[in-house]
């Protein structure tokens, strides 16, 4: 066989492996690509009780109750539609707050989302605490 062939049918074949390894990742991956489920999602599809997901929504107005420990907040997360009751043991994020987007991370047990871990979300209109929407002057060190 002549190195023009080789070079040729070893091509082909690294061709098919990437095909073949792309194919076997998607399929893998499957419907479990998106980044969240809201709660129409699970409302509609289920979601296996000890299966790890990521939860997304808005915070329900008035819904942020923090319970007797002080460290535990239960709250409401919607899409519209429907709304999921979702339970939280920790610090939770300084933006985390009603009527703001949230992504909580964790598993159903019976029909409340325990959270083991919340990432509040903000819009594209953000403006840190400090900057409180006021120009504020700064100093370079070539200015001092």
């Amino acid at each position: 066989m002549k190195p023009k062939q080789q070079r040729l049918i070893l091509g082909i074949v690294a061709l098919v492996a990437i095909g073949g390894s792309g194919f076997l990742a998607m399929s893998a991956i499957g419907d479990k690509a998106s980044f969240f489920y809201s709660p129409a999602d699970i409302a509609r599809q289920g979601v296996l009780p000890s299966q790890a997901i990521r939860l997304g929504g808005m915070v329900t107005k008035g819904s942020i109750k923090k319970a007797a420990d002080g460290v535990t907040i239960n709250f409401f997360v919607h899409d519209g539609p429907a709304t999921v009751p979702v339970r939280f043991r920790g610090i939770p994020p300084d933006l985390f707050k009603e009527n703001s987007g949230v992504v909580a991370e964790g598993s159903f047990v019976g029909t409340t989302f325990v959270a083991t871990n919340l990432l509040a979300k903000h819009d594209e209109r953000y403006m840190p605490p400090q900057m409180d929407g006021k120009q504020h002057k700064t100093t370079t060190l070539a200015q001092q």
